[in-house]
């Protein structure tokens, strides 16, 4: 599969990566997901953000958070494919490169995740541990999870 990824930090997106990662955000997150909450939280701004374009698609995308913003460790948020290109393989992808990107800006170090629970076996098979009791954000049932290097 032929994906274009980019890792941006966020002052460097164009405006229109910005609107297509916002829109797929909002897409999956608010609309698919029912879920009403503030998805600009002020983080967005101290990270970086690792682009998966298929064509002109924005096909994936994650948030790489650096250690103390969001957790103690590094961590990768707002996790999100196009459903417009689910069923392909592109979820794998885009968390093996999202790690990448962890060890490559910031060294081998340990990473951690606000894992939504219905997903605990796709991380699980990328290695990532649970950790913690299950709790819910924003009414969907999550558990911390951590990759040791």
């Amino acid at each position: 599969m032929n994906i274009n990824w980019q890792l941006k930090k966020f002052d460097t997106l164009t405006n229109n990566e910005l609107y297509q990662l916002l829109r797929l955000r909002s897409e999956v997150f608010v609309v698919e997901q029912n879920c009403v909450f503030l998805d600009m939280d002020n983080k967005d701004q101290l990270c970086w953000h690792l682009l998966g374009w298929k064509d002109s698609l924005l096909a994936a995308s994650t948030r790489i958070v650096p250690a103390g913003l969001a957790y103690e460790e590094v961590s990768i948020g707002r996790v999100v494919t196009s459903p417009a290109a689910r069923g392909l393989g592109i979820g794998r992808l885009l968390m093996k490169e999202s790690i990448k990107a962890c060890y490559d800006l910031y060294g081998r170090e340990k990473i951690r995740i606000g894992a939504q629970l219905y997903l605990l076996e796709f991380y699980r098979s990328l290695g990532f541990k649970e950790e913690g009791d299950i709790y819910l954000e924003d009414d969907i049932r999550h558990i911390e999870m951590v990759l040791l290097p």
